[in-house]
């Protein structure tokens, strides 16, 4: 069960990412890192996504014991934002494409955002010298979707709950309890509230939930895990010390900036999530094998990736 691979500390969660709406993306990752010894994946809340992931446990020959989750959003989240570029305002300088780390911009009379690949991290939106980025929250209607999700057999459901508008934060959080009482996941950082307000809200959240049925998603920096050092990791590692110091009953999950420096930047401190969540860094290492196409019947290019990956999921589960 979930539960007991987290209260073994044993855990490493991939994100596929909760913007990637790639399909064939998410097979290749779920493939490769199955293989590698994931166990745990975070998925874009679209059935298609769900479906795909389960074709890639299915490539790895994968039956039991591999955990899915799905994640949603709210408005101003980082995590549910798609890139949209004004034509009016673009100059075509070519900015955007090369700095994107998900080559989710397309040139073709013009530059567009391939919104599938989009996953929301702004590096776009923040270098356009014409400010002609915008980045546009994509809400769902979780009464919609959650059914249709939780039909297809997923584990957990992770909120991210990004956002100082706490009247709409708990009303979803009740529509997610609502329908749905497997494990839940709140993911959050420090970009929106101080330390004492993130706790006190978490501990409102936590207060309809029974003790050790919710993960904590201690995120430093979203989608900043590009770099494989200890600041990358840093803010990560602040964040899941500040919920163990306080001591509540759920299970405490790092994410965001996170690279193979985390468990041991968390060891120096005294910390020992439950598990290790990498998204940014995990997709990028295996990243050359993930844009070729024959990559799940070549043999010799799949194990190569997976071993790449096994590096990073071992150094996770010490």
């Amino acid at each position: 069960m979930l539960k007991d691979l987290l209260e073994s500390k044993k855990c490493f969660k991939l994100v596929c990412g909760a913007g990637n709406e790639d399909a064939e993306e998410v097979e290749k990752l779920v493939t490769i890192y199955s293989l590698a010894g994931c166990t745990f994946f975070d998925l874009c809340a679209k059935e298609e996504i769900v479906d795909a992931a389960k074709r890639g446990l299915k490539n790895a020959g994968i039956k039991d014991d591999r955990y899915l989750c799905v994640s949603v959003g709210i408005d101003g989240d980082p995590h549910i934002t798609k890139a949209v570029i004004d034509q009016e305002k673009c100059v075509k300088c070519g900015k955007c494409k090369k700095i994107c780390p998900h080559d989710a911009v397309i040139e073709l009379d013009k530059y567009k955002i391939k919104k599938e690949r989009c996953i929301g991290c702004g590096q776009c939106a923040a270098n356009c010298p014409k400010n002609a980025i915008e980045m546009v929250s994509q809400l769902q209607d979780y009464k919609e979707i959650l059914p249709k999700l939780i039909a297809k057999g997923i584990d957990c459901i992770e909120f991210h709950a990004i956002s100082t508008d706490e009247k709409d934060v708990m009303e979803k959080w009740e529509q997610i309890n609502e329908h749905f009482d497997g494990m839940l996941c709140i993911s959050l950082d420090r970009s929106e509230l101080g330390d004492k307000k993130l706790k006190e809200r978490v501990a409102k959240m936590l207060s309809t939930r029974k003790p050790y049925t919710t993960i904590i998603q201690a995120d430093g920096v979203a989608m900043s895990g590009s770099n494989d050092e200890y600041g990358t990791t840093l803010q990560a590692v602040a964040t899941a010390q500040l919920f163990q110091n306080a001591n509540m009953p759920a299970y405490i999950m790092m994410s965001g900036g996170t690279n193979t420096r985390s468990i041991e930047l968390a060891s120096l401190c005294g910390v020992k999530p439950n598990c290790l969540a990498v998204g940014s860094f995990a997709r990028k290492i295996v990243k050359e094998y993930l844009e070729s196409e024959d990559l799940l019947e070549n043999k010799e290019k799949l194990n190569k990736a997976v071993e790449i990956a096994k590096e990073l999921v071992d150094i996770a589960l010490k």
